[in-house]
């Protein structure tokens, strides 16, 4: 199984992360993902109760905005923040995420 794209963290521009953060749903993902280190797909639309061909869209936008990253695990894809390299390039972005209230979203 061929490993989904994910930008060099040096080639993703600020706008795009931004874009990426405008969904309140993917803002629940990046959420799921600094509560849960890492998980798949499917375990994410249980917690959010959302369609996983939802799911699984929104995830493609964060991680082609660079904000997670895919290994394989099996049949699995399993997802997880990029957190160190998003810190690095965006100091205090994923802290701000996370810490916005679940109404304010």
């Amino acid at each position: 199984m061929k490993l989904p794209y994910q930008p060099p963290i040096e080639t993703i521009p600020f706008t795009k992360v931004l874009h990426a953060l405008s969904e309140p749903n993917r803002i629940k993902i990046i959420r799921c993902l600094d509560e849960s280190i890492e998980n798949n797909c499917t375990a994410y639309s249980l917690k959010l109760m959302l369609p996983k061909s939802t799911v699984s869209h929104h995830i493609k936008v964060l991680r082609e905005a660079g904000l997670i990253k895919a290994r394989i695990e099996g049949k699995e894809h399993i997802y997880s923040l990029r957190r160190d390299e998003v810190e690095e390039k965006f100091p205090g972005l994923l802290r701000a995420v996370t810490v916005v209230k679940e109404e304010d979203i």
